[in-house]
């Protein structure tokens, strides 16, 4: 059966816009999510699914192996909808967040963060591209099998979580519940590419003191922001000698693979005294193959041997401290039936071969592989470059791009009776 034509005649440009927008104009930054999850189990409900919506008890899932060190926040609801297939075949699951970072200063927003503009074919708004719009291009895809009279056999779920942003919160916990698949497609901004990996992340602070004195008198104290340089030295001679031995096949052309970025630097706490204390944290990309506790042993030795070619922190060492969510570096092979039926679906919505190819970033298609044994790949609309940015936008195009080739995958991966 010819997919393309006959699930195209369902999928409107119009219809796109209205969907992505109603979801941009419900803000849902992590931990205030509720909202635009009661908007998503409404949809789910109208397509015909059996709609789960409860709050996933934090503190008891903290206990649980393979938590992901998510911050725990008050609780709020996840969703999950299952559309069933017509008998036996492959399950598949779509996963999205609903949750954003925050707009930050709306002023420097040339198009309103929550208003869901289009201009020159792009909608504008905080999660636009990470992730409403891969959610979009989910919603539309099931409304068009549906409205197209095609039925898969395998059942379909839809997840709708929160927390993705600050550890992967609401993905452990549907995973936890039983919602699970024989495989998951990931909605994550990857501008069509089929991505069947990504790198690993863990964050870190580092603690560096120094000792405090007027300013005035300097050379009688030592700064920690000075004592802190030949840390960062260290830690740049680390990521390059990483990056330039770890290659990996589907990372080919990516300069930086697996960066170190600091992300916080905190020194002082008055104009005119010397700061006695540093606090840096950022981030360690992790290499798939490798392990999180040997990177971060690596990372600590850079730390400890620049610390000992230095007189003032070989007498006063800094600390170094792991931080929040964990990101393992997860991969699925390329020959799986998934992948072979996505990279289809886009060649033939697009009109070129798929893009394969790895990203340096973590998502939580690593909780479905690495702790489930999940096959997955991420697979959306819009661009990771502009995901937390100011003018956050994604092209209206790849949204229904990216609904067709979704559709086209679920039947073809599922089965058509």
């Amino acid at each position: 059966m010819d997919f393309l034509g006959t699930l195209s005649k369902h999928i409107e440009r119009a219809d796109i816009v209205e969907q992505l927008r109603s979801l941009v104009r419900i803000p849902s930054v992590t931990g205030e999510e509720e909202a635009a999850q009661m908007h998503v189990a409404q949809i789910l409900r109208d397509l015909g699914g059996e709609v789960d919506v409860w709050r996933p008890d934090a503190q008891e899932l903290q206990g649980l192996s393979g938590f992901p060190g998510a911050r725990i926040l008050a609780s709020r609801s996840n969703v999950v909808g299952v559309l069933r297939g017509t008998g036996a075949g492959p399950s598949l699951t779509l996963n999205g967040h609903i949750d954003t970072v925050t707009a930050g200063h709306a002023d420097r927003w040339t198009h309103p963060p929550f208003v869901g503009e289009v201009a020159d074919g792009k909608m504008y708004g905080r999660g636009a591209s990470d992730m409403k719009g891969g959610l979009t291009a989910i919603l539309v895809a099931l409304r068009a099998i549906r409205e197209s009279g095609l039925r898969f056999r395998g059942s379909v779920s839809v997840q709708s979580v929160i927390g993705e942003e600050d550890g992967g919160l609401g993905t452990f916990a549907a995973l936890a519940r039983g919602h699970r698949g024989d495989a998951v497609i990931v909605c994550e901004p990857t501008q069509l590419a089929v991505v069947p990996a990504h790198a690993g992340v863990t964050l870190f602070r580092i603690t560096v003191p120094g000792r405090a004195a007027h300013g005035a008198v300097r050379l009688e104290g030592v700064s920690a922001f000075h004592a802190f340089l030949p840390i960062h030295d260290a830690l740049l001679r680390l990521e390059k000698q990483r990056n330039d031995t770890i290659r990996h096949e589907l990372y080919e052309g990516i300069e930086l693979p697996w960066p170190i970025s600091i992300g916080i630097v905190q020194a002082g706490n008055w104009p005119a005294i010397v700061p006695e204390q540093l606090i840096a944290e950022g981030r360690v990309g992790v290499a798939l193959g490798e392990r999180i506790e040997d990177v971060r042993r690596q990372f600590e030795e850079a730390v400890r041997s620049a610390a000992a070619n230095d007189p003032w922190l070989s007498a006063h060492p800094p600390a170094v401290e792991w931080i929040g969510g964990v990101w393992e570096p997860v991969v699925t092979s390329r020959d799986h039936p998934l992948i072979q039926s996505l990279s289809k679906a886009v060649k033939q919505v697009t009109g070129r071969p798929a893009s394969v190819r790895g990203v340096s970033y973590g998502s939580d298609m690593r909780l479905f592989t690495n702790n489930y044994g999940i096959p997955g790949v991420l697979f959306g609309p819009g661009d990771i470059r502009l995901a937390h940015f100011t003018d956050e936008f994604v092209p209206v195009a790849e949204v229904e791009q990216a609904a067709l080739a979704l559709a086209m995958t679920i039947l073809e991966f599922c089965g058509t009776p």
